[in-house]
């Protein structure tokens, strides 16, 4: 698993760095542009991006919204106070912020709250048992939805030809969704099984199957 660190100081992005790259892959820039770059080309477990970056002119807000726009998850860093975090990101929301001091715990805490989340999605789309056919309530004319309220889990099954928002997330928090079969366009984006990504609380994009599919979806635990 690969996480994205943007932070333009150089020995905290060095130090960050060494601790992250114990749980994941670390890919460390230090500019907006430079990560905007990186989501272009790649995909991560996770963006941890300083609110306020210097060298260009792109900053923190600018990488969350690049985040949103591939859907991943995305967490701020920065000495100011979460409600000056949010009114600095919006219309957008981090899924999770890092305020300054922090710990080195913070850190790890931080990290591996979202490598569980893609964990934890791959081994119900990999090893779950599928949720019996009583279970299963329509959402439309092409839609079905299966609630695992145990696991904060929802499945979803789409025919072919489907074309719906998302309106569903299992829990108020980000959901990690795995596609377990088939193709699932979500904007702009396809996702082929075992194609995994992340929708930010209040994210209701449109998404669109041609030949159907089935994908799993398992809320964020905790709070940001």
């Amino acid at each position: 698993m690969r996480v994205l660190l943007v932070e333009d100081d150089a020995s905290l992005r060095e130090g960050m760095g060494e601790l992250i790259s114990e749980l994941a892959q670390v890919h460390a820039v230090s500019t907006g542009e430079e990560a905007v770059e990186a989501l272009e080309a790649g995909r991560f477990v996770l963006v941890i991006s300083d609110l306020r970056i210097s060298g260009g002119e792109l900053g923190g807000r600018t990488v969350v919204e690049a985040a949103r726009k591939r859907h991943q998850a995305v967490a701020i860093v920065s000495a100011a106070t979460p409600d000056e975090v949010i009114q600095a990101v919006q219309p957008q929301v981090a899924d999770a912020m890092l305020l300054k001091p922090f710990q080195i715990d913070d850190i790890y805490a931080l990290v591996e709250r979202f490598i569980a989340l893609r964990q934890d999605v791959e081994q119900l789309a990999t090893q779950g048992q599928r949720p019996a056919a009583s279970v299963w309530s329509p959402r439309g004319a092409h839609v079905q939805i299966a609630r695992e309220d145990a696991l904060r889990a929802m499945w979803v099954s789409v025919t072919a030809g489907g074309d719906f928002g998302w309106t569903f997330h299992p829990t108020p928090s980000g959901v990690g969704v795995q596609v377990v079969e088939g193709v699932l366009e979500v904007d702009d984006v396809s996702y082929s099984a075992p194609g995994y990504f992340f929708l930010g609380a209040g994210q209701a994009p449109r998404m669109r199957s041609p030949e159907g599919c089935l994908v799993v979806a398992v809320g964020l635990k905790g709070q940001g």
